[in-house]
């Protein structure tokens, strides 16, 4: 028990990663009803963008006065790609049947990882991303790296932006309207390729700042980082309700939660020695999952209409 806040406080850090990227799926799927299994790498990327602002500012400069600056360049890296994904690859099977933008998705995954791999230097290892220097802080007897702050504080604030965004703005409705009936969207005027692209460009904004929070939490970026965090983020949007704005982020705390607690308890559990530890932490989370569909199919929170964007 003497661990249980710290493995509280992993599970918080870890599942508010997850729910950012998990805002992705949602928008996108809020809207066309796309599943895109390309969002994983457009977090990767984002990552990789946040690093090359960082190497290109002057040696020596602080992380504090650079963290801005690799924020906009990880956000603005992702949403270039995503709208260019939308435009180029999704826009012309809006009206396929839905296997062909999924493959597309897959294939679009893959190439992403290829072109980091192939292009960045040294894009086969794993990139120093800057980290924050100084004792850890503790945080109700747990112990909290400084940069593990900016994920606990811009998961909440970005959540809520767009929360408000969605319900009180003109474009939100016009994303609410588009969500729930495109077509006659399309006749009372609205715009609704702009309502997509602002659908991927959000989602992608979103991925840009938990890449961030990656690199600052582990040190480190690579161009496989993104489908597994990917595959998870899109478990976290399930387990919330897919098209909840708000149960992708609950989604993406219990799915960290869990994640850290089992990793840390399953093994001291009588006859389950063999099941606990890091290597199995990637099973739990989706035993979580299939458990949750079993008994809720509709998400923790279940989907509703007017949260979908």
């Amino acid at each position: 028990m003497t661990e249980l806040p710290q493995q509280l406080a992993n599970g918080l850090i870890l599942g508010a990663m997850y729910g950012l990227i998990a805002i992705g799926y949602t928008m996108v799927y809020g809207i066309v009803q796309l599943i895109n299994f390309a969002h994983g790498e457009i977090f990767m990327v984002g990552g990789f963008g946040a690093l090359t602002v960082y190497l290109a500012l002057p040696t020596g400069t602080a992380l504090t006065l650079a963290l801005p600056a690799m924020l906009l360049g990880g956000v603005a890296v992702s949403v270039l790609v995503a709208v260019a994904a939308e435009r180029f690859a999704y826009r012309p099977l809006r009206r396929a049947p839905r296997l062909a933008p999924l493959i597309t998705a897959i294939g679009l995954s893959i190439a992403l990882q290829q072109a980091v791999w192939k292009w960045y230097p040294d894009g086969k290892q794993a990139r120093v991303f800057p980290q924050f220097k100084g004792h850890a802080l503790d945080v109700l007897g747990a112990t909290v790296q400084r940069g593990d702050l900016f994920v606990l504080i811009a998961a909440p604030l970005c959540m809520t932006a767009l929360g408000l965004y969605v319900a009180r703005t003109r474009t939100g409705r016009a994303m609410q309207a588009t969500a729930q009936d495109p077509d006659t969207a399309r006749l009372m005027g609205i715009n609704t390729d702009r309502i997509i692209v602002l659908a991927f460009a959000i989602g992608a904004a979103f991925a840009g700042v938990a890449a961030v929070a990656y690199g600052l939490r582990t040190g480190e970026v690579q161009f496989r980082m993104g489908f597994l965090m990917g595959l998870k983020a899109f478990t976290a949007a399930v387990l919330g309700g897919i098209g909840n704005i708000y149960g992708a982020m609950l989604g993406g705390l219990v799915l960290g939660i869990a994640e850290s607690l089992a990793t840390a308890y399953v093994e001291h559990l009588p006859g389950m020695e063999q099941f606990g530890g890091g290597a199995w932490k990637d099973v739990w989370a989706f035993v979580l999952l299939i458990l949750v569909l079993l008994l809720r199919p509709q998400g923790l929170l279940g989907e509703r209409v007017a949260d979908r964007a």
